[in-house]
C-alpha cells in the first residue's frame, strides 16, 4: 500500500486555504474518490509525491509535457531567460521567434497573437470571430471544453462534466443565449442549425480531437460538414487545438486531417509547461485585432519572457520527426496492451486513440459523442484508477480525460504500465463493481 500520510496532511490544510483545496477542479479526484496526491517534483516520465512515491506519469500536466518533465533544453532556456528579467511589458525578440515557429509549424496560421492561457485564447478567438463577421451566434459541440469562458461553459466536458455541473452558476442567460450546443459527430444536426440560423452564425468552435470527455475522434463526414457548412455560410471555423496542437502531429490535428480552419487556438505544449496561450489564423482575420484593427484584446503578461523561452525550446525540439515516430510507437504499444488486458478478463470496454492521446472507456459501445461517454461505468474506472496508483502508475483522475504519452516513456515504462493495468483490471473483474 502507498504511504500517503504527508499528502493527506497537506491536502487537509489546503482545503482551509483554497476552495476544495485545489486551484483547478480537474485535480480534485472528485470523480474517483479519495484525496489528490500532492506532488513534489517531476523527472522525465515520472512524478514523485511528497511521500517519496514514484509514478509513471500519463497526465503530463494535462498535456504540455510532451518532452517529459525537466527536459534539459527547456530548463536551460528558462534559466537563461530568468536572469534577464521575468516581465517587461514591452516587445522582445523571443516573441518573434515563438511566433515564427507557430506560423511555420501550424499550417493555417499566418499571423498569431500570444496570450497567457488556453482559456484566454478561446475567449479572444470568439470575440475576433464575432468582430470580423458582425454576427453573434457561436456553435459549440456537447462535451467539447474550451476553457472557463462564460459563453462557452455550456454542456462542457472535463472538470465540469466530472463534477456534474455542465452549466455553471454565475453564467448568465445573457452570456449563453448566443451559444448553440449540438452533438459532436452529428453532421445532420449541424446542417439543420445552419439551415435555421445560418445568417446569424459567426463561428463554429470545436476540438478536432476531443480530450475532455475522453479521447473522441471526429468522423470524416463530420469534418467535411463542419468545413463545408462554415465556408458556404460565411462563418468562421475555429479549431481549439489547445490540447491537440503539436500533440497529435507536429502541425496539430489540422495537419493530421488535412483541414484548414480559419482560426486556431493553442496552449499547453506551445509553452513547454509555462503558462501561455496563442490564437492565430489567416492574415486578413488577424489584422482585425487592435492595434492593427479594432477588435480589442490585451494582456500584461502576454508573451512573457519565461514562457516564450520554454515554448521556443520545446517547439524547436518537436521539429525532429523522430519524436513523433517514437510517440506513435509507444502509444500504439500502450493502446494494444490496455485493450488486451481488459479483454483477457472480460471487462466491457472500448479504446480510442489519436497519436499520443488515449482513453480506455469502460463502455463496450463506440464512444463518438458526449451521450456515449456519459454511459461509461465510472465506478469501474475509479477502482481501476486506484489500482494503478497503488502500482505506481498515474492515470487521469477521471474517465472523462484523455491520457498522454510523452517522448521519454520507454518500452519498459509501457510494459510496466500494462502489467499494472492487467492486475488492476483482474481485481476489478473479480469484484462486485462491474456488476453494479
Amino acid at each position: 500500500m502507498l504511504n500517503l500520510d504527508r499528502s493527506r496532511e497537506v491536502f487537509k490544510a489546503a482545503k482551509k486555504l483554497m476552495p476544495g483545496g485545489v486551484n483547478s477542479p480537474a485535480r480534485a479526484f472528485g470523480a474517483v474518490g479519495g484525496d489528490p496526491i500532492v506532488m513534489e517534483r517531476g523527472e522525465g516520465a515520472y512524478l514523485y509525491d511528497i511521500d517519496s512515491n514514484r509514478y509513471i506519469d500519463y497526465i503530463g500536466s494535462w498535456g504540455p509535457m510532451i518532452l517529459g518533465h525537466c527536459n534539459s533544453q527547456v530548463v536551460q532556456a528558462v534559466e537563461k531567460a530568468v536572469h534577464n528579467g521575468m516581465s517587461f511589458g514591452a516587445p522582445t525578440a523571443a516573441e518573434n521567434r515563438l511566433a515564427e515557429l507557430i506560423i511555420e509549424m501550424v499550417p493555417s496560421v499566418e499571423k498569431v497573437r500570444l496570450v497567457s492561457s488556453g482559456t484566454e485564447a478561446t475567449m479572444s478567438a470568439i470575440r475576433l470571430a464575432r468582430g470580423v463577421t458582425g454576427r453573434d451566434v457561436v456553435i459549440k459541440f456537447a462535451g467539447n471544453y474550451h476553457g472557463h469562458v462564460d459563453s462557452l461553459l455550456v454542456a462542457a466536458g472535463s472538470a465540469a462534466a466530472t463534477l456534474g455541473v455542465p452549466d455553471s452558476p454565475g453564467v448568465t442567460a445573457g452570456c449563453s443565449q448566443d451559444t448553440m450546443v449540438i452533438p459532436y459527430n452529428d453532421p445532420l444536426a449541424l446542417s439543420k442549425a445552419f439551415g435555421d440560423h445560418g445568417a446569424r452564425i459567426a463561428a463554429v468552435i470545436m476540438e478536432p480531437v476531443v480530450g475532455n470527455m475522453g479521447c473522441v475522434t471526429p468522423s470524416d463526414e463530420f469534418l467535411k460538414a463542419v468545413r463545408g457548412l462554415t465556408h458556404d455560410n460565411d462563418a468562421l471555423l475555429i479549431f481549439d487545438e489547445v490540447m491537440t496542437g503539436f500533440r497529435v502531429a507536429v502541425g496539430g490535428a489540422q495537419q493530421l486531417f488535412g483541414m484548414t480552419p480559419d482560426i486556431t487556438t493553442l496552449g499547453k505544449i506551445v509553452g513547454g509547461g509555462m503558462p501561455i496561450g496563442a490564437y492565430g489564423g489567416r492574415r486578413d482575420i488577424m489584422d482585425h485585432i487592435l492595434p492593427a484593427g479594432d477588435v480589442f484584446q490585451a494582456g500584461t503578461l502576454s508573451g512573457n519572457p519565461l514562457a516564450t523561452a520554454a515554448g521556443i525550446a520545446t517547439l524547436e525540439q518537436l521539429q525532429d520527426p523522430d519524436i513523433y515516430s517514437r510517440l506513435e510507437k509507444m502509444s500504439a504499444r500502450l493502446e494494444q496492451g490496455l485493450t488486451k488486458a481488459a479483454s483477457d478478463v472480460g471487462i466491457p470496454h472500448t479504446t480510442n486513440r489519436v497519436g499520443s492521446m488515449l482513453t480506455l472507456f469502460f463502455n463496450p459501445q463506440p464512444v463518438l459523442r458526449w451521450e456515449h461517454a456519459a454511459e461509461c461505468h465510472t465506478k469501474a474506472y475509479s477502482k481501476f484508477f486506484w489500482g494503478l496508483l497503488q502500482r505506481g502508475v498515474y492515470f487521469p483522475c477521471s474517465q472523462y480525460e484523455a491520457l498522454f504519452v510523452s517522448a521519454v516513456h520507454t518500452e519498459e515504462d509501457i510494459d510496466r504500465t500494462i502489467a499494472a493495468a492487467s492486475e488492476s483490471l483482474a481485481e476489478l473483474a473479480a469484484s462486485s463493481v462491474c456488476a453494479t
